[in-house]
């Protein structure tokens, strides 16, 4: 099973990596639950390859890119109001960036994509079990050494009380975590259960457990990550989970799959938005939970400045009053609360916190980065012959784990997270390294 798929892709294809790679698959498995643990050793992997790759890291464009985007951040916090504040707010950017480069350099193979996708959906499952006693038998906990660098607190009864969040600050931030893994998850189980198809058409071969084995496995990581995404109450991660499957389905060429999904998020739909008439007819299948989660009917008396809309109008007043430079970075919180006397750490859209707190220009580049990642991306997988079918299918889940991430923080903002931030760049890092390696494989 997960053994397996370890042993296959253990030995870095360049020896001279080994050691960093080692360390970033032992930092990945560890990180859920002990992420300084797992921070410490992802960053020494991004060290040593560093010091081994140094001169092919920053000759290619995408790292200069970053070295631009680093320097108008540089730049933003020195017209900052707080520039104490606005230099602290650079290390939820720049050392990211750093171990970003780096990793594009350690992964390469889609070997190694399968075998991080392996360490973190099997890294998942603790989280999982614990968020199930939270909900459900009471658990509570809270661990503390060393000051605050290794800081786990379980709230009985999820945090908010009813929504799943294990050891993770909120409901929501669990939520941003288990859509990736399950997106990871699924894309593992449908390559392996193609796998199983193929071998079970071949008369007189063996079978053995260990043939479903990575099948059942699978199976009951995706199904307990995806009861627990549903446990976060979280309608961020339920939209995204949906248009994962519809995306796997369309990728596969399933179009039954296709119609179920879109007729069952059509009768979710009806239910929470229709006119009262027709809703009534369609909540008597839909989970009150469900609908009433996604129009917002579950919280009926909800304060205007905890609206998303009232916080994405004030970021843009925000970047309209200071498109250039924006405010400084952690601005917005401050700044939010003198106008609405309400805490609130970010506007639930990053692109929008950025704009308004680092300016119009750094935003665009920011932006327009991802969206060039995302572009070569896409061209690797549709055209490209490069790329073994047989590796497609892990490429593509990459791909929209990336996509998911940026999704996500579209209404809602990950990067205060130590775990989320440092998830969401080695997926993007796997991404490029292996566009990369590809890509240096045709010029030969």
């Amino acid at each position: 099973m997960l053994g397996a798929s370890l042993n296959k892709a253990f030995y870095h294809p360049d020896s001279s990596l080994q050691i960093p790679w080692n360390s970033l698959q032992f930092g990945l498995l560890v990180f859920p639950l002990n992420p300084f643990l797992g921070a410490v050793t992802i960053s020494l992997a991004a060290l040593i390859t560093w010091a081994k790759k140094y001169r092919l890291i920053i000759r290619r464009p995408l790292h200069q890119g970053f070295a631009v985007l680093s320097l108008l951040l540089l730049i933003t916090t020195g017209f900052a109001s707080h520039k104490l504040e606005a230099f602290l707010g650079l290390f939820n950017l720049l050392p990211y960036f750093f171990v970003f480069a780096a990793l594009t350099a350690l992964i390469q193979t889609s070997a190694q994509l399968r075998q991080i996708a392996w360490i973190i959906v099997f890294g998942s499952l603790p989280m999982v079990i614990i968020g199930f006693g939270q909900l459900f038998l009471g658990w509570s906990f809270k661990l503390q050494f060393l000051w605050e660098l290794i800081d786990s607190t379980l709230s009985p009864g999820g945090k908010p009380p009813g929504r799943m969040a294990s050891v993770l600050m909120h409901a929501n931030t669990l939520a941003a975590y288990l859509v990736t893994i399950f997106i990871l998850g699924l894309g593992l189980w449908l390559e392996n259960y193609q796998k199983l198809k193929q071998k079970l058409k071949v008369k007189n071969l063996p079978i053995s457990s260990s043939t479903y084995g990575p099948v059942i496995f699978l199976t009951i990581a995706v199904f307990a990550n995806f009861i627990a995404l549903i446990l976060t109450n979280s309608r961020n991660g339920w939209v995204i989970a949906i248009i994962t499957c519809l995306a796997y389905a369309l990728y596969q060429g399933w179009r039954l799959i296709v119609a179920g999904c879109m007729s069952i998020a059509t009768v979710i739909l009806l239910a929470a938005f229709a006119p009262s008439a027709i809703a009534q007819f369609f909540r008597r299948f839909v989970p009150y939970f469900i609908w009433a989660r996604l129009n917002d009917d579950i919280y009926p008396d909800r304060p205007v400045a905890l609206m998303r809309k009232t916080q994405w109008e004030f970021a843009w007043n925000l970047t309209q009053q200071h498109p250039f430079t924006g405010w400084g970075l952690r601005s917005f919180s401050g700044l939010y609360k003198a106008k609405m006397a309400t805490d609130l750490g970010h506007p639930h859209n990053l692109f929008l916190m950025l704009s308004a707190e680092t300016g119009l220009i750094t935003t665009f580049l920011f932006s327009g980065i991802l969206a060039g990642i995302l572009f070569t991306a896409s061209q690797l997988l549709w055209k490209s012959q490069s790329l073994e079918p047989e590796n497609r299918l892990i490429f593509f889940s990459y791909l929209l784990a990336v996509i998911s991430w940026i999704l996500f923080n579209t209404v809602d903002v990950t990067t205060f997270d130590l775990r989320l931030s440092i998830l969401s760049w080695v997926f993007i890092a796997a991404l490029c390294g292996v566009i990369f390696h590809q890509n240096s494989l045709i010029k030969r």
